[in-house]
């Protein structure tokens, strides 16, 4: 494996094995420098509160993206990366905006576009590597600031510098600094000042049998005028026969006037039976008046987009994941319960969601049909509920 990709793939490599996180980056055969992927994505949805209905023409969201990536390494040790991000509608959304509207299946305003969504450079040296510019970053070292994408784009890149080390046996130490959040063309400065931003040094361990720790630490200096605030994550995610076990924690607190600290713990169970698999999660998140997450996305167990963010709200969830292998693909389904104190939640007394969907690959595309559901009970206004129907099929290189 070429040591400039170090940083985009330790993630998924050597220090998290045994754990569920995915890469970052599109899947791309370890010795080659391109990566990428052509595809679309369609979704249909029913709003009872919104007054949209499934055949509604409003409803019907479409956008095709095309992601192009290279990393290159230059010689003694220096190399770079950038990666290309495109979408169109085509002339097919009515929604006014497709970034809200569709769930973030384009990640701008506009519904043809395009972005630079990383560009960055690598320098390696012994067992140390250095990546600078605009970048991904994982979920399993960064759960506080971390990119996800959504029909194959980066939702959320960031101006950032990170060192990676890994001379201590089973164990690696990664460090920060996070200036920007940057979403196709918009661009928000991390802090109050011109040169403040995030800071963060995670440590994940692997020394005890099949058996991988985590703990991540962030200090933003000026997250509120000349006020700091700070976040400590923790997990330990094990597998034993098995049956993988996991438990999570997360802090955040600040110097901001009259505010309390939040705080999370959630833990999940899970095994596989054959053909079957199933995960059990539950979680607890107290009614600080901080977020857990930060650039719209969150690695606590329990959120999710029925869920909604992982907000300043005190919550109890409990959420079933599980799946089925076909000889062709697979059909996988959730449920999930998130009851909510009214007193801090803004009225909202539970959540209920569900998921149910096929995922397969065929000739080198990968495809999949899902329903999702969501229905909102509020102590003293109407219900909620939300149906989406999503198509999705991209062919990666």
């Amino acid at each position: 494996m070429k040591k400039g990709l170090l940083l985009s793939v330790v993630a998924s490599t050597m220090i998290f094995a045994g754990g569920d996180i995915a890469p970052v980056e599109p899947a791309a055969p370890a010795s080659a420098d391109f990566w990428g992927q052509i595809g679309f994505a369609y979704q249909a949805q029913d709003f009872d509160t919104a007054g949209r209905k499934f055949g509604d023409k409003a409803n019907n969201n479409f956008s095709a993206t095309a992601v192009l990536g290279v990393e290159k390494e230059l010689g003694y040790g220096f190399g770079f990366g950038v990666e290309l991000a495109g979408w169109s509608d085509f002339g097919l959304n009515i929604a006014d905006n497709p970034r809200v509207s569709t769930g973030v299946f384009a990640p701008s305003n506009d519904q043809t576009s395009a972005e630079i969504s990383q560009a960055y450079l690598t320098y390696t040296f012994g067992n140390t590597a250095i990546k600078a510019g605009r970048q991904a970053l994982p979920k399993a070292v960064s759960p506080w600031a971390w990119s996800d994408r959504t029909a194959g784009v980066i939702d959320n890149s960031f101006d950032a510098i990170v060192i990676a080390n890994t001379d201590i046996q089973d164990t690696t130490l990664v460090g920060a600094f996070v200036a920007n959040v940057a979403n196709a063309d918009e661009t928000a400065h991390i802090g109050n000042g011109k040169i403040d931003g995030l800071y963060m040094l995670s440590a994940i361990n692997k020394s005890l049998a099949n058996t991988t720790l985590t703990l991540t630490g962030y200090y933003v200096p000026k997250a509120f005028g000349p006020k700091a605030a700070w976040s400590v994550w923790g997990s330990s995610v094990s597998n034993f026969d098995g049956v993988k076990a996991g438990l999570q924690v997360a802090y955040v607190d600040g110097d901001y006037t009259g505010t309390d600290a939040t705080f999370g713990v959630a833990a999940k169970v899970g095994s596989s039976w054959g053909n079957l698999d199933a995960t059990l999660i539950a979680g607890y998140i107290n009614d600080g008046d901080y977020t857990l997450n930060l650039g719209g996305t969150s690695a606590f167990w329990t959120d999710n987009e029925e869920a909604g963010d992982v907000a300043a709200n005190k919550q109890y969830a409990m959420l079933v994941k599980a799946g089925y292998k076909l000889p062709v693909g697979k059909v996988y389904g959730s449920l999930g319960y998130w009851n909510f104190d009214d007193q801090v939640a803004g009225d909202l007394d539970y959540t209920f969601g569900a998921r149910l969907g096929y995922k397969f690959t065929v000739a080198g595309v990968n495809a999949k049909v899902e329903y999702r559901y969501r229905n909102r009970n509020y102590v003293s206004a109407p219900d909620q509920t939300r149906q989406r129907i999503r198509v999705e099929a991209y062919y990666k290189f």
